[in-house]
């Protein structure tokens, strides 16, 4: 895993054309993020994604 830190206001690329913004942070050790990428490229949070895979588990 590579570990960054970034600024509110600085971008981090991915490739040519996925760009990932830090647009607030917190005392609470939490950021807002955005990400700027092609809308075929899926993007989910990981608990939802691990939750959708679970579901779909049990309903097999």
């Amino acid at each position: 895993m590579l570990v960054l830190t970034r600024r509110v206001g600085e971008t981090i690329r991915i490739g040519d054309d996925i760009f990932v913004t830090v647009l607030e942070s917190n005392s609470a050790n939490s950021a807002r993020i955005g990400i700027k990428a092609p809308r075929d490229v899926e993007i989910l949070r990981t608990e939802l994604d691990d939750r959708a895979r679970e579901q779909a588990r049990v309903a097999d």
